[in-house]
């Protein structure tokens, strides 16, 4: 696990924006992070460090999570799938459809992944938990298991954690 001064350090990267993409609304920005060597090494670390050993894949999140989880399983040495909206994969596909605070949404994931593959749900933010916890059920459905959801910020009172209990957040926002 990184020194708490190099998750200080990183943490300080992040820019909070206020008022964006809408009034009310903070946006984490994380592309300072990303641009920094040293506080990306530190976030990656820090997102593997509860999992290390324990998991066969990545699954990353569309679009922010694709970042994180490419960088977690090279550090790993493990493989990544992508976990994106409907329609955006080539191959055949599963799906789980889940509610949003405005609509509905749908992900996938292609649908060979092999049975009992453990999988480490990688995204950027955890806020309401509906995307995580839809991510969750595409993966029961394909017969892997989840070996946990690490995420670089966590923001709480969302209720994200009622919705996705095995959350590892690096910091909370």
């Amino acid at each position: 696990m990184p020194s708490a001064d190099s998750l200080a350090l990183a943490e300080s990267l992040i820019v909070s924006i206020p008022d964006y993409p809408e009034r009310g609304i903070v946006f984490r920005d994380i592309t300072p992070l990303l641009a920094d060597a040293a506080g990306l090494r530190t976030a990656i670390d820090a997102l593997i460090a509860p999992f290390a050993g324990t998991f066969d894949v990545v699954a990353g999140v569309e679009a922010r999570g694709f970042l994180l989880a490419g960088a977690v399983a090279i550090t790993a040495g493990v493989g990544l799938v992508p976990v994106r909206k409907a329609g955006k994969l080539p191959r055949p596909a599963a799906s789980v459809a889940y509610a949003l605070e405005y609509g509905e949404a749908t992900i996938e994931v292609h649908d060979d992944i092999a049975p009992g593959t453990r999988v480490l749900l990688v995204d950027d933010v955890l806020a309401t938990g509906g995307t995580l916890a839809a991510a969750h059920e595409l993966f029961a459905v394909l017969g892997q298991t989840v070996v946990g959801t690490a995420v670089l910020m966590e923001i709480a009172g969302l209720g994200g954690r009622e919705l996705v209990s095995d959350v590892h957040a690096v910091f909370q926002g």
